[in-house]
This record gives structure tokens, sequence and C-alpha cells, in this order.
């Protein structure tokens, strides 16, 4: 019984102390929002008979706690903008390292649009493919 009630107050230790000595939200902490679940469709649907798909896990990069709800607010708008860029894509855009570079930096550009409108500033400092698939 004594190993039982030592091992629970070892555990809850780190737990307490983080609550009293608790971190205040720091504006100037760097986080990164997972926009999920991933980013999956079709794109270049140029008429050809093969089917073209993509898959991408995006993560902004935000600076503060308020940035980051305000991304977790208008998530659904900022997806449906990623969408819409990624099925506008061609074959060569999702084929080769610099034109993907290219693609984030025009989804970094639109999410910042996006909020911008909503919010009345850019709010996201970066945006990164941590995959990306295209076949």
């Amino acid at each position: 019984m004594k190993a039982w009630i030592l091992m629970l107050l070892a555990l809850s230790a780190p737990v307490l102390a983080n609550e009293e000595g608790g971190e205040k939200d720091d504006p100037n902490k760097v986080s990164y929002v997972a926009l999920t679940p991933p980013f999956v469709g079709n794109y270049a649907l140029d008429g050809s008979p093969k089917l073209h798909v993509y898959k991408a896990d995006v993560a902004l990069r935000v600076t503060g706690a308020e940035a980051q709800k305000l991304v977790k607010a208008n998530e659904p708008l900022i997806r449906n903008q990623l969408v819409a860029l990624f099925t506008q894509q061609t074959i060569e855009s999702m084929s080769n390292v610099d034109a993907k570079e290219k693609l984030r930096q025009e989804a970094l550009k639109q999410t910042q649009q996006v909020l911008s409108q909503e919010t009345g500033k850019p709010v996201v400092d970066d945006l990164l493919f941590n995959n990306f698939i295209a076949q």
C-alpha cells in the first residue's frame, strides 16, 4: 500500500510543480499548429484518364497563444483556401523541389491573406509541409 502512495506522489510531483511555478503565456513563444486531418485530394484535372492525387501534412508557425487561438478559430477558412490552391496545381508544380517551395510560399501568402481579412493581421509566421506526396 505504501508503495502505491509513494508512486502516486512521485508521479504527481512534476504536475504540481508545473502548476505552482506554471509558465505564464509568453507572447513571444513560437508554436506550431498542425492542420489535421491531412489534406488529400485530386489535382491537374486536365481531362487525362490518369488520376493525380496529393497528400499534404501542413503545420503553421505562430508566435503567442493569441495567434494560436486565432488560427484554430479560422481553421475552416484556411483549409478551404489551401484545398482550392492545391487542386489548381499542375503536374509540373507538384513534381519537383523548387516548384513545391513556390507552392509552399503561395500557401503561406494565401493563409496570411485569409487571416488578415478575418482578424486584421496575418497571424501566421510560416507554413511548413511536414509531409507532401503527389502522384
